[in-house]
C-alpha cells in the first residue's frame, strides 16, 4: 500500500503548528519529522507536544529523520534519538549511514558502520522502532552495491533503507536500484530536481521518471509512505501543487 506524506524538514523556516496546516491542506497523511529542527534530539516534551498536535489534526507521524550518523555518534546520542522518536511515536527513525562515500571509506570504516547499525537496529527493536536508512550521497549508501553490502553484512531484520533518487540522468539505473532494494523499502523521498545541480522543477515536470517508479512501488506487498521533499522554491503554493500531482499518479 502506498500513502503520502510530508518531510518536515521540506520547510524549515516554518514552525510545527504551520507544517501541519499544510499537510491537512494538501490533503496528504502524515509528517515526517525532522531532528535537527522541529524535534530536536533529547526534547522528549516536544516530541510529545508534536506528536499530540500531529495525531489531533488527524495525520500520522510516518518516522523521525533523526540525522544521527552510523559509526560516529555516541551510546548516549543513539538513546537520546531512539527515545525521541519513542516519544514522537515515529514507527521509523531514519539515520545515515556514516560520514564517507562508499569510494573513500575503507573496510576498518565500513566495519565501525556496520557494527553501529547492527547496535542501533537491536536497540530500536527493543522499544518497537523500525530502523531504515538514508540512500544518499557521501555515505555508505551513496550505491546500490555498497548499499546492499551493508544491509547484508549487518543482516538485522530491524534494518532496512528509504529509497530516493539517485544523483543521474539515467533513468534505467534509478528504476533498477529501486527495484533491488524493494525487499528492504520503508518509505521513499518525492522530488524532481536536475542530478547534477541540484536545480528543483515541479514535481509535474518528474512524470515520466516518477510514473515508472511508481510502477515498481506498486509491485510491493509492503506499505510505504511517498514523502515529499525539497519543494521548487521552497514555496507552499508549490508544495500544494505537488502534493495534487503525486495524488493524481497514484489514483491512475
Amino acid at each position: 500500500m502506498l500513502k503520502t506524506g510530508l518531510v518536515s524538514v521540506t520547510f524549515r523556516q516554518l514552525e510545527a503548528a504551520h507544517i501541519i496546516e499544510l499537510t491537512q491542506q494538501a490533503d496528504l497523511g502524515s509528517i515526517e519529522w525532522g531532528g535537527d529542527i522541529h524535534v530536536p534530539h533529547g526534547d522528549l516534551d516536544q516530541a510529545r507536544l508534536v506528536r499530540q498536535m500531529t495525531t489531533d489534526a488527524g495525520l500520522a507521524v510516518s518516522a523521525y529523520g533523526s540525522y544521527y550518523r552510523l559509526g560516529a555518534g555516541t551510546e548516549a546520542e543513539l538513546r537520546a534519538v531512539l527515545n525521541t522518536c519513542a516519544a514522537l511515536g515515529a514507527p521509523i527513525v531514519r539515520v545515515w549511514a556514516g560520514e564517507r562515500g562508499s569510494a573513500v571509506a575503507d573496510e576498518a570504516y565500513r566495519q565501525t558502520v556496520y557494527a553501529d547499525a547492527r547496535r542501533a537496529a537491536q536497540w530500536a527493536t527493543e522499544r518497537g522502532i523500525g530502523i531504515s536508512l538514508e540512500y544518499h550521497q557521501n555515505t555508505l549508501t551513496d550505491t546500490l552495491q555498497s548499499t546492499v553490502a551493508l544491509l547484508q553484512a549487518v543482516d538485522h531484520p530491524n534494518l532496512r533503507t528509504y529509497w530516493q533518487p539517485e544523483h543521474t540522468p539515467d533513468l534505467t539505473t534509478k528504476t533498477s536500484s529501486l527495484r533491488t532494494l524493494l525487499p528492504w523499502l520503508t518509505n521513499v523521498h518525492v522530488f524532481h530536481w536536475e542530478p547534477e545541480t541540484h536545480a528543483r522543477y515541479p514535481l509535474a515536470d518528474g512524470a515520466n521518471d516518477w510514473r515508472a517508479y511508481l510502477d515498481i512501488l506498486k509491485t510491493s506487498a509492503s506499505e510505504h509512505v511517498l514523502s515529499l521533499e525539497f519543494v521548487c522554491g521552497d514555496d507552499p503554493e508549490q508544495f500544494l501543487q505537488d502534493a495534487q500531482t503525486l495524488q493524481q499518479w497514484l489514483a491512475t
